[in-house]
């Protein structure tokens, strides 16, 4: 092989191992993912869309769309609950809610169980519809997403302090 022949697939393959690190890097879940995420969609911890913004941006990069009012990011390859993650949702500041929530590649059904075995959170069903919404005491809601389920809390943003 000539010496550019090989120096261009050095480069290439450089190239290439460098994307595959950062690819890698990216896709990693945090250890804390389950502790801070998932607490905060269960409704066990404070929800603030800027501090969830921040350490989803620093664990996933950035959001790979905004709709809804939301910022919208891959997590995958993340478990929670022995369920399939697939995206992570935070609230912008376009509403008066601010919320975190979690795309599960499941059913409400068996996430709803899936929870309850590993937290102790149970969640009622609020009618007798075909595609309840399930809501827990602390106030995290279940509901369809799809072939998927998506699972959330929301709060009212609190008041500014006052103005002296």
């Amino acid at each position: 092989m000539s010496w550019p022949l090989l120096r261009r697939r050095g480069k290439a393959l450089a190239g290439l191992g460098l994307l595959a690190c950062c690819v890698v890097a990216r896709a990693a879940v945090p250890s804390t993912f389950g502790t801070v995420v998932g607490n905060a969609v269960l409704c066990l911890d404070h929800v603030d869309n800027a501090y969830f913004y921040s350490y989803l941006v620093g664990a996933f990069g950035p959001a790979y769309k905004h709709e809804g009012g939301a910022h919208w990011f891959k997590s995958e390859p993340a478990t929670l609950w022995g369920a399939k993650i697939t995206d992570v949702i935070v609230s912008d500041d376009s509403a008066d809610l601010t919320f975190v929530g979690l795309v599960a590649d499941t059913s409400p059904e068996t996430l709803d169980q899936s929870i309850l075995a590993a937290s102790g959170v149970h969640y009622r069903r609020l009618d007798g519809s075909a595609f309840p919404v399930r809501e827990s005491s602390p106030g995290s809601k279940i509901v369809y997403f799809n072939t998927k389920s998506k699972v959330y809390c929301a709060r009212y943003k609190s008041l500014p302090p006052p103005i002296r």
